[in-house]
C-alpha cells in the first residue's frame, strides 16, 4: 500500500506550480507595456529590470529575470500565496477604468454557488471579531490604508492593489438581529483578478484586520523589567 502524501505537501506543490506558471506568463509578456495597466512601475537600470508594485500599502519589488519577489522596505519574507496573488494581478490587469459600481462576490460571474465558502473564509470571521463593535474596524483598516465609506453602521475601503479597492461594511447586531457584513468590489475587478484570487485576497485582508485588532487589545509587553 502506497503511503499517503500529506495534504500540506500536495497543497504546497500546487502553490509552487501556480507560482511557476505565473512567472512564465509574466516572462512571455511585454512587461514594460503591461505594468501601466496594473499601476505598477517598471524600472531598468544597468541591465537590471525591476517592477515595483504596491500591495496592501506596502511596496513589493519584483526582480527580473531572477524571478524574485521581496518587500522593498523590509527583510521580511513574502508568503508564497501572496507572491502568486501579486503576479496574477500584474499579469491579468487590463487597465479597465473603475466603474464606481459596487458588487458582491455573489454577483461575480459564476460565483453565486461559491458564496458560502467565501462567507466562511472572509465575512464570518469579520462578524465574529467586529460584529458587536463595528467601530473597531476603523482602527484596524486604517493600518492597511483604509478610509471611510458610506455603507452600513461602519464601512471602510482598502486599496488592496492600485486598481482593486475592497469595501467592507458592517451592520451592528441587536437583541433581534444578528450582526451583518458585506465585502464589495468595483465591478471592474474581474479585469484584474480571478474569482479564486479575489477570495484569497479577501481572506488575507480579513486575517490581517483581525490580527491588528488583537494587537490593539493585547499589546505585546516587553520582557525587560523597569529600573
Amino acid at each position: 500500500m502506497q503511503p499517503r502524501v500529506p495534504f500540506y505537501n500536495i497543497r504546497h506543490q500546487a502553490y509552487e506550480l501556480a507560482y511557476k506558471l505565473a512567472w512564465e506568463k509574466l516572462a512571455s509578456m511585454d512587461i514594460k507595456h503591461q505594468c501601466p495597466k496594473s499601476g505598477a512601475q517598471y524600472q531598468e537600470v544597468d541591465a537590471k529590470r525591476t517592477i515595483i508594485i504596491e500591495y496592501l500599502i506596502r511596496p513589493y519589488l519584483i526582480s527580473l529575470p531572477q524571478a524574485a519577489i521581496s518587500l522593498r522596505d523590509s527583510e521580511e519574507s513574502v508568503p508564497l500565496k501572496e507572491k502568486i496573488l501579486i503576479l496574477h494581478y500584474l499579469t491579468s490587469a487590463k487597465s479597465t477604468p473603475a466603474t464606481n459600481k459596487l458588487i458582491t462576490f455573489k454577483q461575480l460571474p459564476g460565483c453565486a454557488s461559491y458564496f458560502p465558502v467565501f462567507y466562511q473564509l472572509a465575512i464570518k470571521p469579520l462578524l465574529d471579531h467586529f460584529g458587536k463593535q463595528p467601530e473597531l474596524l476603523m482602527a484596524s483598516a486604517a493600518k492597511l490604508g483604509g478610509y471611510s465609506a458610506d455603507y452600513g453602521d461602519t464601512s471602510m475601503t482598502i486599496r488592496a492593489f492600485p486598481r482593486v479597492p475592497i469595501t467592507i461594511a458592517l451592520w451592528r447586531g441587536d437583541d433581534e438581529f444578528a450582526p451583518r457584513g458585506s465585502i464589495m468590489f468595483d465591478s471592474s475587478i474581474s479585469d484584474y483578478l480571478s474569482a479564486e484570487d479575489i477570495r484569497e485576497l479577501c481572506a488575507t485582508i480579513t486575517s490581517r484586520l483581525i490580527s491588528f485588532k488583537k494587537c490593539e487589545l493585547f499589546p505585546v509587553i516587553s520582557d525587560q523589567g523597569t529600573s
